[in-house]
């Protein structure tokens, strides 16, 4: 029961995170690419990245935690839903090659950014 409140309290922080910075990201580059999207999720992706390696080097996060801030917090923060959305929406409005620039940098560097969590923390340690 502990470990599903602290998944729900994170799951609500990151959804609030993810509404204000993805709003403020649209209100400052506009929404000709879903760049509030592509952001939080490249935020997130970084943060998995550091958050998975620091807690498995270390007991200094416990498990409660560690899923709070990864299932809770960062799902919360992410989302393949409105990355979905938002590609489906591009294809219909037969803007095809920003779709696939949105898959395809989306897909890519979001995993370079876990990438780049995990070697901060290793290069930490």
């Amino acid at each position: 029961m502990k470990t599903a409140v602290a998944i729900a309290l994170f799951c609500a922080g990151g959804g609030l995170t993810r509404y204000y910075l993805s709003g403020w990201i649209y209100s400052l580059l506009g929404r000709a690419f879903p760049y509030g999207t592509f952001a939080v999720n490249i935020i997130g992706a970084y943060m998995i990245g550091v958050v998975m390696e620091f807690s498995l080097r270390s007991t200094l996060i416990p498990d409660t935690l560690r899923l709070g801030l990864t299932v809770g917090f960062l799902g919360g923060l992410t989302t393949f839903s409105t990355f979905s959305y938002e590609t489906f929406t591009l294809l219909e409005d037969g803007q095809f090659v920003v779709a696939f620039v949105n898959v395809l940098a989306s897909v890519a560097v979001c995993l370079l950014f876990t990438w780049f969590g995990i070697i901060t923390v290793r290069s930490l340690a």
